[in-house]
């Protein structure tokens, strides 16, 4: 079982969310390939690039694939007031990120003891910033026990199908978090997977 990631929006626009996505690594391969000899797709899958039916479609696969998502959401209205004083518009988004990120591969580690790998889309900061945060989720992974050759890496999303995956998850949830005029029928979309637990979507709890 591998652990996809990646992010829609951002503090700036309102809101950041974050979908952490388990499957196995064939089964998001063979979840792309279905997804495009229906759909007709060539390109990469982007949660932006999708109407509401294709939307459907992704969450429907996932389902039938076995995979299942954790969504971290950070609303801006909700950050501490402190934070958004102390801290650069472009540092503060990556701190959120951060800790976005961590939430949510960390809510999955929780449920999915077989975890081996964990995929990061690589390329919204900064090398260093982004090897940093590479570490962190690397050494969550190696600080469980068993899990010494388990690895977190950086993956350029149109290389990825489970990136492209939690591309989709984290976009539909953005929809929802700022509550714009795709979110009623997002929502209801994404109703039957949050009730039977297949995707879930929670708050970040910012450090402090």
């Amino acid at each position: 079982m591998a652990i996809y990631c990646d992010e829609s929006g951002g503090i700036a626009t309102g809101a950041m969310t974050l979908a952490a996505v388990a499957i196995g690594e064939a089964d998001a391969d063979r979840l792309l390939a279905r997804y495009r000899a229906i759909t007709g797709l060539t390109g990469e899958l982007k949660g932006s690039r999708i109407d509401i039916a294709e939307r459907g479609l992704v969450f429907e696969l996932l389902d039938r694939f076995g995979g299942r998502a954790v969504v971290i959401e950070a609303l801006a209205k909700a950050m501490p007031a402190e934070d958004a004083a102390s801290h650069p518009p472009r540092g503060r988004d990556a701190r959120v990120y951060a800790a976005l990120l961590g939430q949510a591969v960390g809510a999955l580690l929780v449920e999915e003891e077989e975890t081996q790998a964990v995929f990061i889309d690589d390329g919204r900061y900064d090398p260093a910033t982004t090897e940093a945060m590479r570490a962190a989720v690397g050494a969550m992974l190696a600080g469980r026990s068993g899990s010494a050759r388990a690895v977190a890496s950086l993956f350029d999303s149109h290389r990825s199908a489970g990136i492209q995956i939690a591309d989709v998850v984290a976009n539909s949830a953005l929809h929802l978090a700022l509550g714009d005029a795709r979110s009623t029928r997002i929502a209801a979309i994404l109703d039957p997977f949050l009730a039977n637990g297949r995707i879930a979507i929670r708050p970040l709890s910012f450090p402090g």
